[in-house]
């Protein structure tokens, strides 16, 4: 059930979100006129060195890098060095020390805003990093032996220099995967090392995602997409055809040399370090574990409440959906039956691309335009749209299928919106309402309607570069669900105009229920995380809702201790954005709309929710004090 957009500073086992090369750096502002002046030089050369500090982050960030000033540049696959990540804590608060002395007042507008995301970011990151060896960059469910691989399949190649960039990369991931078992052995050291069974999923990813056997067959999808991304620059004449040849002959050699060793090399690594006495438990077991995951939550969530707090959001939340489901059930007691003898695949619409178009013509009323180039978007509605950009849905890679998410959205680079992928897993293929809203979050209205606009938009106000770099997963995977939850809506709409009501009944069922069972696993990962329950604690709490089975049980209990706080990253994002919409309809009253409020939470980008809070009232201040001098100008004038 796990959907995902890949590529995020997550991704490199750093807790610390901005680890800026910045000793030495600060003495060359001091001699420029003003704060603002000073905060946009230091935020461009930021930007610059974040991008050039990772090749793989920076292709999946801008397609023209030239463009942004960035025209020399090594192709780095960043490793992990314990000094060179102290270095960066250091660097990163002596960055904080100096933005401090800024005076936010004496910022525009929008640089203000970047500055307290960065301000709050860089904070969060420094306590995050004072836990060095909590993370887990080889998570089975979103480390990197599986998440590169993806991305290396889906590296575009504009240029000749994007193919020879990438060969590059290819011939570091030994260099890489070497750091990462570095890392787990240091974690080892420790004395926190992942369970046994973590280690051997892991393990067993390494020993089967490449092998010798599929590369001497030629049809690795690491192969077949290599071969297929350079058929454009043959037709265009970028490459030429004996150049493409030494390519593949060079890709081939470097998968059978470099990585496919790097692997076989990892594996026996973590082989070595099994320890079957580690037990699966979660971080509130470690020492200062409970204290670590509140940076975590609030890294990956962007919420920056209490863990009470959060815990009364999320009973409300499930009494909530608990109470709308007995009252469905209560109010049609045949539909219990019905469910039984009828098909949940039920639905008008088949085809993913007749979806897609359904749901953007659903979406008109209640959501903006994309931002035209020629200038800055009114609030209009997604009615009055032009140059949408294309999608494509596309299956995962068979070799893949088994470790990615049912579906996800890769997202397109700053300045290249125009083309857009998403994937779906046909091992595990959703149909019928399921595709429908799966689609809702991953296309329209959610990753890719939300990732197109904000890339637009940043472009059409020339926002500060740094914010591209900032990573706020409750904002982009909360909107995505907040949006899903609407395509329910949607779906209801759309079976009850085919007369199809106990269907309609059904999909505002499943609505609900989804949402209970989110809210539910998000309740668990505070518990197992925060409040250190246990393995029997957890279960008999399931076996309350109905979720007897051992096996099930098992997995949910496992797959939350590896991934903590991946439920709340989606649920309690989509709690805050509901939170924020309340603030909105008590602020505005009677100037609320949908549309308005959907412009405001896209016109902040991706943000913290503390910091979208904070605009939300700095913009109604600031509208309130325009009506008053105007008002005043009025009075005076009729005088």
């Amino acid at each position: 059930m796990k959907k995902r957009s890949p590529l995020t500073p997550k991704q490199t086992i750093t807790a610390c979100l901005l680890l800026f090369l910045f000793a030495g750096t600060t003495l060359l502002f001091f001699g420029m006129r003003n704060d603002e002046e000073r905060f946009e030089a230091i935020t461009d050369r930021l930007f610059i060195e974040e991008m050039t500090s990772s090749t793989l982050n920076m292709h999946y960030t801008l397609a023209h890098p030239a463009a942004f000033g960035i025209e020399a540049y090594d192709a780095v696959l960043p490793c992990y060095d314990r000094a060179s990540e102290l270095k960066g804590q250091a660097d990163a608060e002596n960055l904080l020390s100096t933005l401090r002395g800024f005076d936010a007042k004496e910022l525009s507008d929008t640089d203000a805003y970047t500055y307290r995301l960065l301000t709050r970011s860089l904070e969060n990151g420094l306590g995050l990093n004072a836990f060095h060896y909590y993370t887990d960059p080889l998570s089975p469910h979103s480390g990197m032996q599986t998440q590169l691989p993806v991305l290396l399949a889906e590296y575009t190649f504009r240029c000749k220099r994007d193919v020879q960039d990438y060969l590059n990369l290819l011939d570091q991931t030994d260099e890489y995967f070497a750091s990462l078992l570095t890392y787990e052995q240091e974690k080892a050291d420790a004395g926190l090392l992942m369970p046994a069974s973590t280690l051997e999923k892991v393990k067993e990813q390494c020993d089967t995602i490449l092998t010798a056997a599929s590369l001497k067959s030629g049809n690795h999808f690491l192969q077949t997409t290599f071969r297929e991304r350079l058929q454009p620059l043959i037709a265009s004449g970028e490459i030429t055809d004996e150049e493409a040849a030494s390519y593949i002959s060079l890709n081939d050699r470097l998968l059978r040399t470099v990585m496919l060793p790097a692997y076989i090399s990892l594996a026996d690594g973590l082989f070595i370090l099994e320890d079957a006495s580690v037990p699966l438990e979660g971080l509130s077991a470690k020492p200062d574990g409970s204290a670590y995951y509140e940076y975590l939550l609030r890294s990956e969530t962007g919420s920056y409440r209490s863990i009470a707090e959060i815990k009364q959001l999320l009973s409300e939340a499930f009494h909530q959906e608990y109470t709308a489901i007995h009252d469905i059930a209560a109010q049609h007691p045949d539909l219990s039956m019905y469910l039984q003898n009828e098909s949940t695949d039920a639905f008008p619409l088949a085809d993913a691309d007749a979806m897609l178009i359904d749901l953007q013509h659903r979406m008109t009323d209640d959501f903006p335009s994309f931002p035209e180039t020629s200038s800055l978007p009114e609030m209009g509605s997604l009615s009055e749209a032009h140059s949408l950009p294309e999608v494509t849905v596309k299956p995962v890679s068979e070799s893949l299928e088994k470790y990615s998410a049912p579906a996800f959205y890769l997202t397109t680079p700053l300045d290249d919106t125009d083309n857009n992928v998403i994937y779906i897993n046909q091992r595990q293929a959703p149909s019928g309402l399921e595709l429908y809203t799966t689609l809702a979050h991953e296309g329209y209205p959610g990753h890719l309607y939300q990732t197109v606009y904000c890339n637009r938009l940043f472009n059409e106000r020339q926002e500060n570069l740094i914010r591209q770099a900032l990573w706020y997963g409750g904002y982009q995977e909360g909107w995505a669900l907040y949006v899903e939850f609407m395509s329910f809506d949607y779906a209801t709409e759309l079976l009850q105009e085919q007369g199809m009501e106990q269907d309609a009944l059904c999909a505002e069922l499943e609505k609900h229920n989804r949402s209970l069972q989110l809210c539910l696993y998000s309740l668990l990962d505070i518990m197992i995380h925060y409040d250190n329950a246990s393995y029997a604690q957890v279960a008999r709490v399931l076996e309350s809702f109905g979720i007897s089975e051992d096996s099930s049980i098992e997995a949910i209990y496992t797959y939350i201790v590896e991934e903590p706080c991946n439920y709340l990253k989606y649920y309690l994002g989509y709690l805050e954005i509901q939170e924020l919409q309340k603030e909105a309809q008590t602020l505005w009253q009677n100037d609320y709309s949908d549309l308005r409020f959907h412009t405001f939470l896209l016109n902040c980008g991706p943000s913290d929710f503390a910091t979208m809070g904070e605009e939300l009232y700095r913009q109604q201040s600031a509208r309130q004090k325009t009506a008053l001098q105007s008002s005043s100008i009025s009075i005076i004038a009729s005088r």
